[in-house]
Parts: structure tokens; sequence; C-alpha cells
């Protein structure tokens, strides 16, 4: 007598990665010739993941960063954002995108600035009211909507640009260097408000920094990258706790990561040499 056939258990099945590059190469065109910006760029980012990119100037961090949101188009290789193309993806409204300056409309206040890209959408009135006051409470800015941007501080600006991304809720925001020019208090106070805010949304995050503290105090994944043409040169897994006080960056859990990013650096230029 035949057995009977046998189901095994697999478990769930695998999670898609919300981003995933493989082999990702981009070359400009210029009048001095070509310029490569990015060579064989293979990564995936998974949901609730916030990933730091990290890396000299011109090494391709924030091109990564825009061809993600389709703002340049790769020569080679692939790349997918929640299973679609980038460009899928921008109609789809997959993603917030929070650019170094905070691009607020001086003529605008901070809730007509942030509930813009709803206007656009086509979203109505009290709909557009409802998620600009969500979002004003998320960055702790209630209070200030009838301000205009000139009324706040560079950080509050800042945080203003933040919630105008997060205002039609998409799962991905990706960040280039938002905090760069602000001094280092404001920095701090701000990088520990947007680790309060990933917990409260549990966004994907992706984002953009020259900063070693700065991307080993946010990241769960930081990406290491050389000098053009970017390559990555490491990829490092965190394993500090979500909650994050300031002062965990004097315990040698943080300094070891901080080790790390710094050889990977070092490697990047050692590489390109």
């Amino acid at each position: 007598m035949a057995e009977p056939a046998r189901f095994i258990h697999t478990g769930a099945a695998p999670q898609r990665p919300v981003i995933a590059a493989k082999n990702l190469d981009l070359v400009f065109q210029t009048a001095d010739g070509a310029v490569q910006a990015l060579s064989n760029v293979s990564l995936t980012i998974d949901k609730g993941e916030f990933v730091s990119f990290i890396g000299p100037s011109g090494c391709g961090k924030t091109t990564f960063l825009r061809v993600i949101a389709a703002l340049e188009q790769p020569t080679g290789g692939s790349i997918t954002v929640n299973g679609m193309t980038p460009e899928e993806a921008r109609l789809s409204r997959a993603y917030g995108y929070v650019f170094q300056a905070a691009g607020l409309y001086p003529w605008r206040t901070i809730e007509k600035n942030i509930a813009l890209p709803l206007e656009i959408m086509g979203f109505d009135r009290a709909e557009q009211d409802k998620r600009v006051k969500n979002v004003l409470q998320l960055v702790d800015l209630e209070g200030f909507g009838k301000k205009f941007p000139w009324q706040l501080s560079g950080g509050m600006q800042q945080r203003a640009s933040i919630a105008r991304a997060l205002a039609f809720d998409a799962d991905i925001l990706l960040m280039d260097e938002p905090f760069g020019a602000l001094d280092e208090i404001v920095r701090d106070h701000l990088n520990e408000q947007l680790l309060k805010l990933w917990a409260r949304t549990e966004k994907t995050i992706g984002f953009v920094t020259h900063s070693i503290p700065e991307a080993v105090y946010l990241s769960t994944k930081i990406v290491v990258m050389s000098p053009r043409p970017g390559r990555i040169t490491d990829v490092i897994e965190s394993d500090l706790p979500r909650e994050r006080p300031l002062d965990i960056r004097d315990t040698p859990e943080f300094l070891a990561i901080a080790h790390r990013v710094r050889e990977g650096l070092r490697a990047g230029h050692a590489y390109d040499d």
C-alpha cells in the first residue's frame, strides 16, 4: 500500500523586502565625459528598518536615495520598491521624501505647507485638516500650525518638513541629511525625536548622513559607501536596543559599532586608491 502524501509545514512565507537593489549602476553623462556615481550596488531593506547611508561627499549616498524615489534613473542592474519599479512606487505614493533644506513656502503657514501634497492629491478639506493635525502632534508642533516658516527656528522648520512627508501616510520615509545644517544641540534633540517618531509610526526609513555618531545612534542597519564610484564597503547590523537614550553613545557597544563604521570608511578610501 502506498504511503499517504506528507505535507511539510515550512512556516510563513518570507517577507518581501521593501527595497531591493541588485548590481545597480548609475552613470551620468556630463560635458566633461561620463561620471560613474554608483557601481554594482546590491542591498535589501526590510519593513520597519532604519537604514543609514554614510560615506564621503560625492560617494553616491544621495544618488541612491534619489534612485529609490525615481528622481534618478539607473543605467544598470535592478531595483524594486514595495515590489514595484521606483516609478510605480512614486505613482502609488509609497514614500515621503525629506530634503536637506526644509523647503517650506514662506507665504504659506506651517499647516498650509504640510497640507500642500494633500491638496495636490485631491484630499477633501476635512481629511486635510485631520491629517495635518495628526502629523503636527507627531512632530511636537502643536500650536504652531498658524505660524509662518520665518517665525520658526531651523529645527522646527525641519520638523515641519518631516510632517509634510508624513501627511499622506506612506510606508517609507526617505531623508537626505535633514539635520546636517543644524547645530549639535538641536541635532541631538531631533535625533531623539526622530527615534520616537519611528517607534510610533513603524515606518521604513532610509537616512543619508555624514555623521558617524548620528548613523550609529539612529539605525538598525548602517550602509558604508566608498568614494566615487559609489560602492558598498560594509553593511553593519546594529544590535543596540531600539529605545536609545543619548548617553548610549558612551557605551562600549556603541563605540564598537562606530569603530567598525570608521574602518569601513577607511577601507573604501584604500579601495579607491
